[in-house]
Order: C-alpha cells, then structure tokens, then sequence
C-alpha cells in the first residue's frame, strides 16, 4: 500500500484548439496512476494540482507533456502523507486562472522572470512595487516582507487595483508573485498589454522560493496557502501549522488558532460573528461525529 506520495503543481499556457475532446482520455489515464486532484483545460491551456503515489509521479508528468503544446511543462514537486485531495476531477473552463480580460494572452506576452536567488534584491530595491496577486485570505496567512495587498475576493477585481496602485505609486517597476506563478504570469500580462511599465514576476512562484531559498536568508513571513488537505507549506516546501475552519472554510493560522473564537470544526476569529448559534451548534455536532469515526479509526466526510 503507498503511503508516500508526491504532489505536482503546474500549469501551461499554450493554445488547446478543442479541450474538451481532451478531457476523457487524460481523466482516464490519471486515473489509472492513482491520481487525485483537479485538472483545469482551457483554450488557454492547462492549470492543476494532483497527488499521486510517489512512484507514479514521473508517470504522471508523461501523461501531462503528451497534451498538445506541454512537452516542456514543469511542475513543483512537493510531499504529502497519504494523498493530497480526495478525488480526481477534470474540469473544462474558459480560463485556467480567470482574470476576466479579454486579450491577455501570457502564450505571447508576459513581464520578466526572476529567479528565486534574484528575488530578494529586487524586492528590497525602494523603487520596486512587490505586489501579492493572490485573495486576501491567502496573503493573511503569509507574504513576503514589505508586499502590497490588494485585499481582493477575487483575481478579476485585481485589474482595477494593480491601475490604481500604479498610477498612485508610480514606480519604476512592479514585482508580481503568486503560489506556483501562473496567476502572476496572467498578471503581468495584463500588466504589459496596459502599458503599466517594467513589469517582472517570481518564476515558480512562492513553492519555488521556499523550496531553493533558505530559511535565514528568506524574506516569506508566515505561511503559504496551498488548495490541498495540507492547507500551507513553509520552508523546505514542508507542511505547516495551518488548518482550515470547517465551517468558513478559511484557514486559520497557528496564532488564529489559540484565538478563543477558534472551535475546531465550529468556528474560527474569520468566522465567528458571522453564524448563529443554532449553526454553531450544528457544526459542533458534525464535529462530534467526525471524532467518533476517528476514534473509531474511519474516515468522516465532514471532517474533509
């Protein structure tokens, strides 16, 4: 039985002229590895996170660079204890990161990539706007040093913030990063098709940081959400403290966690004011059903 297994981050922007005659066949093929995960197939290419056992990996990237355009595709590798996600999905969209704006293609345009070892010096460089591109709820658990937050919900509202932020900050160049660099690829795309400047983004993203960077050398405060059962990775690329609040969702730092509005499976400081008693009161009975079946060393869906 595998208890090892591996998780591969990537993405691909490359022209797919009919995903969804692609769909089947590469659902079949993970699933004959194993595979867990989402798979998302856009015209614009591919976008995923799956988990397989470790000795299956390699496999698994094959099947990957076979799709039209992918042969050079690279993923982030990271572990897991037992696997990652809970099922496998394809799912076809209209964009693997949706950005919402028509005509960015990151196939024919996109800023300058920095290399991990370069990233801090431009960083750290006063005249260097550093720029999370991520949701709000992932930038709380950890960003790097002096990053701007655009406390977006969502990447379409990102435009219209990172214009903004230009036109107020005028810097001589922008710095985008991201968890894997695809929705900072988008953007700084985005960034070139509106004439915002030099624009330049972390390759690899933050799994890529924290995986060649040190820690005493490292700029990363905190944690780095990542959209899997392990919730965030730190250092190393190693799991973190973080947990998610299984009534909101959001995940709850180590810190958040010693907060007295934080009930495992109830409620959580994001949370805590936002459901009513008669909620609270049921999410403490779902938990008290996810315990029992632990205890009784079974798996509860709930508790997922």
């Amino acid at each position: 039985m595998d208890t090892e297994y591996s998780v591969a981050a990537f993405y691909r922007f490359t022209p797919l002229l009919d995903p969804g005659a692609l769909r089947a066949p590469l659902l079949a093929a993970l699933d004959q590895l194993h595979a867990r995960g989402t798979v998302l197939l856009a015209p614009e290419g591919i976008n995923g996170t799956l988990s397989v056992p470790e000795r299956l990996y390699d496999d698994t990237l094959s099947v990957l660079r076979a799709l039209p355009g992918c042969e050079h595709l690279q993923a982030k590798r990271s572990t897991s204890q037992g696997h990652a996600f809970r099922r496998l999905k394809v799912r076809l969209k209209r964009e693997i990161v949706t950005l919402g704006v028509p005509g960015v293609n990151p196939s024919e345009t996109v800023g300058t990539y920095v290399a991990p070892h370069e990233w801090n010096a431009l960083i750290t460089d006063p005249d260097t706007l550093v720029v999370d591109t991520r949701n709000t709820y992932e930038v709380r658990l950890g960003t790097f040093k002096g990053a701007k937050d655009p406390g977006t919900e969502t990447f379409g509202a990102f435009p219209e913030w990172l214009e903004q932020a230009a036109s107020t900050h005028n810097p001589k160049r922008i710095a985008m990063f991201c968890t894997g660099g695809i929705r900072c690829e988008k953007a700084t795309s985005y960034a070139k098709k509106a004439g915002l400047g030099d624009v330049y983004h972390l390759d690899g993203g933050i799994l890529a940081y924290l995986k060649a960077i040190p820690e005493p050398e490292s700029l990363w405060r905190g944690e780095c959400f990542v959209f899997d059962e392990r919730v965030a990775l730190t250092h190393g690329l190693a799991q973190g403290k973080a947990v998610i609040c299984r009534a909101c969702k959001f995940p709850v730092s180590a810190l958040a966690q010693d907060d007295p509005r934080y009930v495992s499976g109830v409620s959580c400081p994001e949370c805590f004011d936002k459901t009513s008693a008669e909620q609270k009161a049921r999410f403490m009975e779902r938990q008290h059903q996810v315990d029992l079946a632990e205890a009784r060393g079974q798996a509860h869906l709930a508790g997922k």
